[in-house]
């Protein structure tokens, strides 16, 4: 079957963080300092839920003083402002909503950096299937179910590309998804499973039509 759309993970694929200062992972150790144990599903409580740094350390139990959750925003805020797109992101995109393919993101994130990216991208997605929207994180199925759901796609007609093996390539393609693991630093690329640039995505689509 015809592809008919791709889906993109977002950090570390579209995008890239400059100066990262991860606040929320600095959440959960001051919690963890305050005397509240991790939890091993911290991060999907915190990336599937459309809530803030602040109504993150509420749900978390918050034990943190007002200078510290302040000083996190300022970080948070520093962290989303060195957000770039990678180079061969914008042509990719284009490329693809020339040739009449649907372009969705597909993004295990917090609810605060799905606006920004946004606002960097040359066109709004035709879907974001954002973690804090579907209530589900990557590898789960529910967010690439989430996902057909919003581009009116069945899994097979569905191109997905990511950095991250299992959430981007084995999970979607457990779920009868093409799933391909984005590899920008290797040597050589196994056209079967892996990708070294964006811009493969397209030789994929020529091979699936």
């Amino acid at each position: 079957m015809a592809i008919k759309a791709a889906a993109f993970d977002v950090f570390g694929t579209l995008v890239n963080i400059e100066r990262p200062t991860r606040p929320f992972r600095k959440l959960v150790r001051l919690l963890h300092e305050a005397g509240r144990p991790r939890q091993r599903d911290d991060g999907i409580r915190a990336m599937s839920s459309a809530i803030d740094l602040r109504q993150t350390a509420s749900l978390f139990g918050g034990m943190i003083s007002d200078a510290d959750l302040n000083a996190l925003e300022d970080e948070l805020r520093v962290e989303i402002q060195s957000i770039t797109l990678f180079a061969d992101a914008t042509p990719t995109l284009l490329a693809l909503r020339q040739r009449g393919i649907k372009v969705a993101l597909c993004s295990n994130l917090a609810a605060p950096y799905g606006p920004p990216v946004l606002d960097l991208l040359p066109f709004q997605p035709d879907f974001c299937a954002w973690s804090y929207e579907a209530g589900a994180v990557k590898p789960q199925a529910e967010i690439y179910q989430y996902l057909c759901d919003g581009i009116a796609c069945q899994a097979d007609e569905v191109l997905m590309i990511g950095d991250t093996i299992e959430a981007d390539m084995i999970g979607p393609r457990r779920f009868g998804m093409h799933g391909y693991h984005l590899d920008r630093h290797a040597a050589t690329a196994d056209s079967a499973e892996s990708v070294r640039s964006l811009s493969d995505v397209l030789t994929l689509m020529a091979a699936r039509h």
